[in-house]
């Protein structure tokens, strides 16, 4: 019994230094190869090019990196790197491909990265791709030399570009409006709708198109512009107790932070920091357009309506003789009978039906390419987004809801996630005159 006891113990070991050696040997003898993931398709490097190329290995780690350019069969070391330690299983290298620094021509090169592990077959991985070197910036060719554009209006221009552009548009100061690559004649054509800022002077007011290609290369040129001067309005309006109680407790009752507060104090937080939140919403909604033209003519204003408040109208809020808010108004407002039929003002699709705080409840249009209208302060609607719309088509009725005081439509025109005078857009001789000739390619 002893023997068969020695014997059995002599197992168990023979079994655990067994079960430890494959272990061992299968952590070292590993044929898992390491992973190599870039950051970006990269197919063209400019002057400059910054690339992030994550390298892993789950199983004994990595042990070496490297990542190259090669032209004319003649390698450039971009990174190089040696891990000494197991069990790193991931490395990000952030590089900087220079092209001059490098000597790197106009032309056709190689990336090249190259990882191995820790394992003792020292299992390696090989990445290569074709890329193009390319440091000739774009050239951009203006097709409308002259441009009139008022304060707080829509300017719209078209140009060429001589090759593809990744990116393009136009910067108004720091502001920038995506740009549009269209097809005429089976030749690419770029256009962009931008606002004008309702202080822009020509004086304070840079314009300039902007493109980048595919490589990274970015140019510029000036649009030259005639900004005409507009008159805005300023008027100052009183808030009455009975307007505070009925409209405030709408707004502490979704917005929790704001339970408790007094009806002033909840005015206050809605014209600021509420109407500031709509605006960013606004912004983000409409930063995502259809890239071809949807509208048609003129855009129609509500029928039978009468005139209440301007685009640009700068408001003052006074609560007894003490001013307490502003605001600029950003549409106009239109009133006709109670709850009357909002037509879209041309065809679209879709891009927002809900409620939008002060703006209550809300529908925007996308017309395309950057070009949207706003219908707010709806007792309801009937639509929903990714509908496509026909000018004219109900999409729901005036009412009073956000921060309204009466049953209206609150109609606004957004260009680039800009607002802008809906009164041009209305204008069959502005609409012609300033798009509709630009037009001719």
């Amino acid at each position: 019994m002893k023997k068969f006891g020695l014997v059995i113990a002599a197992i168990i070991v023979v079994i655990i230094i067994a079960a430890g050696l494959i272990l061992y040997l299968g952590n070292f003898l590993e044929t898992e190869k390491p992973a190599i993931k870039l950051s970006q398709d990269i197919s063209a490097i400019g002057k400059q090019k910054q690339i992030d190329i994550t390298f892993s290995d789950q199983k004994s780690g990595l042990a070496k990196l490297k990542a190259e350019i090669i032209q004319d069969k003649k390698s450039k070391i971009l990174a190089s790197e040696n891990i000494a330690s197991r069990g790193i299983k991931q490395k990000v290298l952030n590089l900087t491909i220079d092209s001059v620094s490098f000597k790197l021509h106009d032309g056709p090169a190689i990336l090249k990265f190259t990882v191995s592990d820790h394992s003792l077959l020292e299992n390696q991985t090989v990445f290569s791709q074709a890329v193009k070197i390319d440091t000739l910036p774009p050239q951009i060719f203006l097709l409308n030399p002259i441009n009139h554009v008022n304060q707080g209006g829509t300017c719209f221009i078209s140009y060429k570009i001589s090759k593809p552009a990744s990116l393009t548009g136009v910067y108004v100061n720091d502001y920038f409006t995506t740009g549009y690559t269209i097809l005429a004649d089976n030749k690419p054509i770029s256009l962009a709708y931008f606002a004008m800022p309702v202080e822009a002077t020509s004086k304070n007011t840079s314009i300039k198109v902007f493109a980048r290609d595919d490589a990274g290369n970015e140019a510029y040129i000036a649009v030259p512009c005639e900004i005409k001067v507009k008159k805005f309005r300023a008027d100052k309006m009183n808030l009455s107790e009975n307007f505070l109680q009925q409209k405030m407790p709408e707004f502490q009752a979704v917005v929790p932070a704001l339970q408790g507060k007094s009806l002033l104090e909840t005015f206050i937080y809605v014209n600021a920091q509420m109407r500031n939140e709509n605006l960013q919403k606004i912004k983000s909604i409409c930063s995502k357009s259809v890239p071809k033209k949807l509208w048609d003519g003129t855009f129609i204003r509500m029928a039978r309506s009468k005139t209440m408040a301007l685009f640009g109208d700068r408001r003052t809020y006074l609560f007894g003789r003490e001013a307490i808010g502003t605001s600029v108004h950003n549409g106009v407002d239109l009133a006709s009978t109670v709850y009357a039929p909002i037509e879209a003002a041309n065809n679209g699709v879709v891009a927002y039906a809900g409620a939008l705080g002060i703006y209550g409840n809300t529908v925007i249009i996308d017309h395309g390419q950057g070009l949207f209208s706003l219908y707010a302060h709806l007792s309801e609607f009937n639509t929903t987004v990714g509908k496509m719309i026909k000018k004219q088509e109900v999409i729901g009725h005036s009412g009073f809801s956000g921060l309204a005081g009466g049953d209206h439509l609150h109609f606004s025109v957004i260009v680039g996630g800009q607002f802008v005078n809906p009164l041009e857009w209305w204008d069959p001789h502005w609409i012609n005159d300033n798009v509709m000739k630009k037009m001719i390619f």
